[in-house]
């Protein structure tokens, strides 16, 4: 599909990515698992190209999970985290970085207050430094669960109410949708997910409407002719929302 033009008529708005078998694919080539990690974080790279050409202004990448930062091994764990902090400082001092020629918007959001503190100051950096660039928005869930959202969520309103600056009849889905942590992103239209079929606790409020496409490959082998059909399966869906 080089050099196809793939613009999508009805192509989805946000499209939320959950980038699974980066370890088996790693070990099915006799490498170890942060080998695997190096090729899917290129392949998140090929994925934004991708969305760019189908015409999807909204990106969010499962980038690494709240449960597997408790449970990965301390070596793999800590080149991921290393890996992260190189492409966090590329955008920081490279002008010439994709996020900066292509005016991308980057959040990060989950319980960053679990990732080592220069990491967490060089992500607010970041999301500082892009926060006026409106073409796209790339957000990376990281240290991320989606029952420890809603706690949050929960907890977030709770104080708002107790100290008097909400009152519970007014609690509604717009203010549930406030106290996420993706306030401000709209809820993702189609996820998509490589390797697996369900959701790891993915954005549970958000997807409520959301259409799913489950790909049967593991996330560095994800080719764009995959990619671009299971978005060209959504743009052909009649959406219910529910009725």
């Amino acid at each position: 599909m080089k050099g196809v033009n793939t613009m999508i008529k009805n192509a989805p708005k946000h499209v939320g990515i959950i980038p699974d078998g980066n370890r088996r694919f790693a070990k099915r080539l006799l490498q170890n698992p942060w080998k695997g990690h190096e090729w899917g974080s290129e392949k998140m790279h090929n994925v934004f190209q991708w969305c760019k050409e189908c015409g999807i202004k909204h990106m969010t990448f499962y980038a690494l999970s709240k449960e597997n930062l408790k449970s990965r091994p301390k070596k793999e764990l800590d080149f991921l985290l290393k890996m992260a902090g190189k492409e966090i400082k590329d955008i920081l001092q490279d002008k010439k970085h994709f996020v900066h020629k292509d005016k991308v918007k980057v959040t990060f959001f989950g319980k960053l207050d679990l990732l080592p503190k220069d990491l967490q100051l060089d992500m607010h950096r970041a999301m500082k430094m892009t926060k006026k660039y409106k073409k796209y928005t790339l957000n990376l869930a990281v240290a991320y669960g989606g029952r420890q959202e809603i706690v949050d969520m929960c907890k977030s309103i709770a104080r708002k109410v107790a100290t008097g600056k909400l009152k519970p009849e007014r609690v509604t889905e717009a203010v549930i949708k406030q106290n996420l942590y993706t306030n401000g992103v709209p809820d993702p239209d189609l996820i998509i997910r490589t390797s697996e079929n369900r959701l790891s606790g993915f954005l549970l409020w958000q997807s409520a409407y959301a259409e799913f496409a489950f790909i049967d490959t593991l996330w560095p082998e994800l080719t764009k002719k995959q990619f671009v059909t299971a978005v060209k399966s959504y743009a052909d869906r009649e959406r219910r929302f529910g009725k």
